[in-house]
């Protein structure tokens, strides 16, 4: 399966990418704010979920050349955190780390945003399991401070990065295809 994008559908594509993390952040932090009293509460998560998945989709899309499989397993990734009600943190620092690794494969943005998400998600990969069995902070409530300064690497990097493909997009002429070559 080959997915071609044209050259401007590709900044389309990451732009769009950029809109939703915003989204999903805004969705995500006022949907803490407010409290699951609030009646807002359920339409802000549902709004999520479907951030989430427009940004399985759209960094899928960016992605698949630097590696189909590991895109394809971020997307699923992406796919869970959506639908999972609970702990879909792992499923989101699981697609964060995978895809931020194909943008640094890719060189789609720049190395050091994209080593920035890379560290970011494998901190959380790490720790979050840890986290769910009372080590490292104890509970992943947002009321913990160390909750917080374990998400706060991810939170920038996360909104450098949508306002990057955002404003600049993808480095679509650096793209390089990862082939396997026939001998």
């Amino acid at each position: 399966m080959t997915i071609h994008i044209g050259k401007t559908s590709f900044s389309t594509v990451g732009r769009v990418a950029g809109f939703a993390f915003l989204f999903y952040i805004a969705a995500g932090i006022t949907s803490m704010a407010l409290g699951s009293h609030s009646p807002l509460t359920g339409l802000l998560s549902l709004l999520q979920s479907f951030s989430a998945l427009m940004l399985g989709v759209t960094l899928y899309a960016l992605t698949y050349e630097q590696g189909p499989v590991l895109a394809l397993f971020a997307l699923t990734c992406r796919v869970a955190e959506a639908i999972q009600y609970g702990e879909s943190a792992i499923y989101f620092s699981v697609a964060s780390l995978l895809f931020s690794w194909l943008l640094w494969r890719g060189r789609l943005i720049p190395t050091l945003l994209a080593q920035l998400g890379i560290i970011a998600s494998a901190l959380l990969v790490i720790i979050l399991p840890f986290q769910l069995v009372g080590l490292f902070g104890g509970s992943t409530s947002w009321a913990s401070s160390v909750t917080w300064l374990l998400w706060l690497p991810m939170l920038i990097f996360e909104v450098t990065l949508a306002l990057w493909l955002m404003i600049k997009g993808v480095k679509v002429e650096q793209r390089i295809p990862r082939t396997v070559e026939s001998s």
